[in-house]
């Protein structure tokens, strides 16, 4: 079978219902939205989960749980194998020098370094958060890790 010997399935592609083009075609006067009322008007369906005017279902049940969305803290993450890209450029690396090397576009909260990929030197890294497995591949290495 060649590219161009490829085709729908017989029956698969229907025409478009061509709604409000004249008596004729069978769609036209009404344009097949019955004769007034509500759903009949432009604008008219009213959207999922709406009761007629009686309070909604998801408005009537109790809501539950815990939202920290106020204190949360978002970390801009950076992995080790990003920074082995710029190892041999400077010996501290701290989430500025990450932000003018474009590794990291905007500080949230703060700079979590996560262990994926290995280093190649000793080096200095100053962060707000790190992961177990980062720091044990730093300290491997012979490199420090300041907790800001």
């Amino acid at each position: 079978m060649k590219i161009y010997e490829l085709k729908p399935a017989e029956g698969s592609k229907r025409r478009p219902k061509r709604i409000g083009r004249g008596l004729g075609s069978g769609h036209g006067r009404t344009s097949t939205k019955g004769h007034k009322g509500q759903k009949a008007r432009s604008g008219g369906a009213k959207g999922p989960g709406f009761e007629g005017g009686q309070m909604p279902l998801q408005r009537r049940i109790p809501k539950r749980g815990f939202s920290n969305a106020l204190f949360k803290k978002e970390y801009a993450i950076v992995n080790l194998d990003d920074i082995n890209k710029i190892i041999d450029e400077v010996e501290v690396i701290t989430p500025e020098i990450l932000l003018q090397k474009g590794i990291i576009n905007k500080l949230k909260s703060g700079l979590k370094v996560l262990g994926n990929g290995d280093i190649n030197k000793a080096i200095t890294i100053k962060t707000h958060a790190i992961s177990k497995t980062a720091r044990q591949k730093i300290e491997v290495k012979g490199g420090k890790v300041e907790v800001l």
